[in-house]
C-alpha cells in the first residue's frame, strides 16, 4: 500500500540520502520496509532564521500489514494517487488539422498533447523562433529599435519565454503533474516537479521552448512563424478557416492561446463580434533591492547561501484594496514589457542562477473592472495604454525606466536635479516622480501598503528600495467568454480561447494546464483528421 507523510522537517545541512531513515523514524517503520520512495512537495520554512528546515510531504510504499504512527506534528494516512485523464478520440474525424494561435505555454502544451495523438497541429507564431527571437531582444536591451512582432512578450514561447520561468501554481493535480513533467522532458531538472516554488530562469526556457517544437515536429506537427492571425472566416456558424498576415488556413478548429497582450487581436475578435468583456488585472510597480538585503534578511547565517542560493520573498499588506508582491526575482533584472510603440511596462526575470546583485518584484493592486472608467469590453487595455505612454512620455522617450526611490515616492519628493539611481534596467534609468504613471486608486494603495511592508521587515524593507514603473502585464485585463464544459465559445464551434491571454489562466503553470484541458476537450469530440 502507499502512505502519505505529511510535515516531514529535515535541516536544509541534512543530505536528502538521509529522508527514507528520517521518514521511518519519524512514524515508527523500517526502512527496510520502504519499497520506493517519492517527494511530493518540498518547502522552506525559515521562520527560524537560526536553523533553516525543509519540509517534505512523501508517498512511500510499504507492505499492506505496516502499521505507522502519527505524531503531533506529522501526518500518515493511506495515498491514492489521481490518475490523469487520457480520452478515447471522438469517432467523427476532422476535416482538417487543428490550428493553435501562439506558443506561449498554453499552446505549446495543447499543441504538445494533440501531437503525441496524432492529430497534427498547425502552431502559428506571429514572432520568430528563439534562435532569432533572443538576439533580437538582447538587440532592443542594447539601444535597438523595437520590432513590434518580435520582442519580449511576442516570438516562440510566448511572454512566458522571458518572464523568470516560475512554475509556481495553486491548483494541484494529475493535470499539473503532466505538465511539470513534460518541462522536465524538455529540458527542466527533475526536482521541479516536487519543489514548492520551482523556477525554470530565462536562460534556459528558450532551450525548453526548442525542444518542445522539436517534439511537436517529429509527431507530425507544424510551426508558422511570422505569421498573425488577422480575422476569422465562417461558413454560417461553422468556422472554415483563419485569415493571417501570410495566406489562408483551412480549418475547423482553432485554439486561441495568444497572451495577454495581443491587443490587435483582441481588437480585431471584438469587431468581429466575438463575446469579450473587462477583467480584474494587477497593476502597480516593480520594486528593486540590493540581493544582499533579501539573502540577510531571510537566511541570517551567509553560510546558508552558499547552499541555498539567492533569497526571494513574499510580502502583503492588508487594506482596501490589498497590496501584494508578484513574481519576485531573485539575483535578477528589470525587462521592458513592451509590445506597441512609444509606450512603456516594466517586467522582471532572473536566470537559473540568480546571479546578479539585484532582486526585484512585482508591488502589485487588483484593479476591478468597476474602477477602468468604461464599461467597454477593452477599458482595461486602454488603463494600461494610458499610463504606459505616460511613462514613455515622462522619460522623454527610447524606452527607458522611470526610476524613484521607495522613501521618495512616499514623501511625495521629487528626484534632486541631477541624482543618479541605480538599477539592473539595461536600456538606462530615469528618475521620475512615479505617482504620474499609476490611477490614483493604485497610487493612493501603493502609498498605504508599503509602510506595513517595511514594518514587516523591522524597517528595513524601504531604505534600499528603488521603485520602477509602471508594471501592468502581469495579467490579462479581457476575457473572452467559453462554455465551461466545451471550452468553446457559446454559439461559435472550433473555437477555444484558453489561456492567460483568454482571461482563463495566470502564470505559466495554469495556462499550461488550460490549454491542456482545451485540447482534450477536441480529442474527446473528433478523431484526427484522414489528410
Amino acid at each position: 500500500m502507499q502512505l502519505r507523510i505529511t510535515n516531514l522537517r529535515s535541516r536544509v545541512e541534512a543530505p536528502e540520502t538521509e529522508l527514507p531513515q528520517r521518514a521511518a523514524k519519524a512514524i515508527g517503520v523500517a526502512a527496510d520496509d520502504f519499497r520506493s520512495l517519492k517527494i511530493l512537495r518540498k518547502s522552506l520554512d525559515a521562520r527560524q532564521r537560526e536553523s533553516l528546515e525543509y519540509v517534505y510531504s512523501l508517498v512511500i510504499d510499504v507492505p499492506d500489514d505496516t502499521k505507522a504512527r502519527h505524531t503531533n506534528d506529522i501526518r500518515v494516512e493511506t495515498f491514492k494517487s489521481e490518475t490523469f485523464f487520457n480520452p478515447d478520440p471522438g469517432q467523427t474525424p476532422l476535416p482538417h488539422r487543428p490550428v493553435i494561435v501562439g506558443s506561449g505555454p498554453a499552446g505549446l502544451l495543447a499543441g504538445y498533447y494533440l501531437a503525441l495523438h496524432g492529430y497534427r497541429p498547425i502552431i502559428l507564431e506571429r514572432g520568430l523562433a528563439v534562435k532569432e527571437r533572443v538576439p533580437a531582444i538582447r538587440t532592443f536591451d542594447r539601444g535597438g529599435e523595437l520590432d513590434v512582432e518580435n520582442n519580449y512578450l511576442f516570438g516562440e514561447g510566448g511572454a512566458g519565454c522571458f518572464s523568470d520561468g516560475k512554475l509556481t501554481c495553486r491548483i494541484t493535480g494529475a493535470d499539473v503533474d503532466w505538465v511539470l513533467h513534460r518541462f522536465v522532458e524538455c529540458g527542466g531538472r527533475p526536482s521541479l516537479v516536487y519543489e514548492h516554488r520551482p523556477h525554470l530562469g530565462s536562460n534556459k526556457l528558450p532551450m525548453i521552448c526548442r525542444n518542445f517544437r522539436r517534439k511537436i515536429e517529429a509527431l507530425g506537427g507544424e510551426y508558422r512563424f511570422s505569421c498573425r492571425l488577422e480575422g476569422l472566416a465562417f461558413d454560417g456558424d461553422k468556422l472554415r478557416g483563419l485569415e493571417t498576415s501570410t495566406g489562408f488556413i483551412e480549418t475547423s478548429h482553432v485554439l486561441l492561446a495568444m497572451g495577454h497582450s495581443a491587443r490587435d487581436t483582441y481588437q480585431m475578435l471584438l469587431d468581429a463580434g466575438f463575446p469579450l468583456r473587462p477583467k480584474a488585472f494587477q497593476l502597480g510597480l516593480r520594486i528593486e533591492h540590493p540581493q544582499s538585503l533579501i539573502n540577510e534578511h531571510k537566511y541570517g547565517r551567509p553560510e546558508y547561501l552558499q547552499q541555498l542560493g539567492a533569497a526571494d520573498y513574499t510580502l502583503v499588506a492588508k487594506g482596501t484594496p490589498d497590496l501584494f508582491t508578484f513574481c519576485m526575482c531573485a539575483g535578477g533584472i528589470v525587462i521592458p514589457s513592451v509590445s506597441e510603440p512609444n509606450m512603456y511596462c516594466s517586467n522582471g526575470m532572473s536566470n537559473s542562477r540568480h546571479n546578479t546583485p539585484f532582486a526585484n518584484s512585482g508591488l502589485v493592486v487588483t484593479l476591478e473592472p468597476e474602477q477602468f472608467g468604461s464599461s467597454h469590453p477593452l477599458a482595461g487595455v486602454e488603463v494600461q495604454r494610458k499610463y504606459e505612454s505616460i511613462a514613455f512620455q515622462l522619460t522623454g522617450g527610447n524606452y527607458m525606466a522611470p526610476v524613484q526611490r521607495a522613501r521618495d515616492f512616499l514623501a511625495g519628493r521629487m528626484p534632486a536635479a541631477g541624482s543618479s539611481i541605480e538599477s539592473s534596467y539595461e536600456r538606462g534609468v530615469a528618475p521620475r516622480n512615479l505617482n504620474a504613471v499609476l490611477p490614483p486608486v493604485i497610487a493612493k494603495a501603493i502609498h498605504a501598503g508599503l509602510p506595513i511592508m517595511d514594518a514587516k521587515w523591522k524597517g528595513k524593507y524601504l531604505p534600499d528600495a528603488v521603485l520602477v514603473g509602471p508594471e501592468m502585464r502581469g495579467s490579462s485585463p479581457v476575457r473572452i467568454d467559453r462554455d465551461r464544459e466545451t471550452f468553446q465559445i457559446p454559439g461559435v464551434p472550433g473555437v477555444y480561447p484558453v489561456g492567460e491571454g483568454a482571461g482563463y489562466a495566470g502564470g505559466i503553470v495554469t495556462a499550461a494546464v488550460d490549454g491542456l484541458r482545451a485540447a482534450r476537450k477536441l480529442v474527446e469530440q473528433f478523431a484526427a483528421c484522414k489528410g
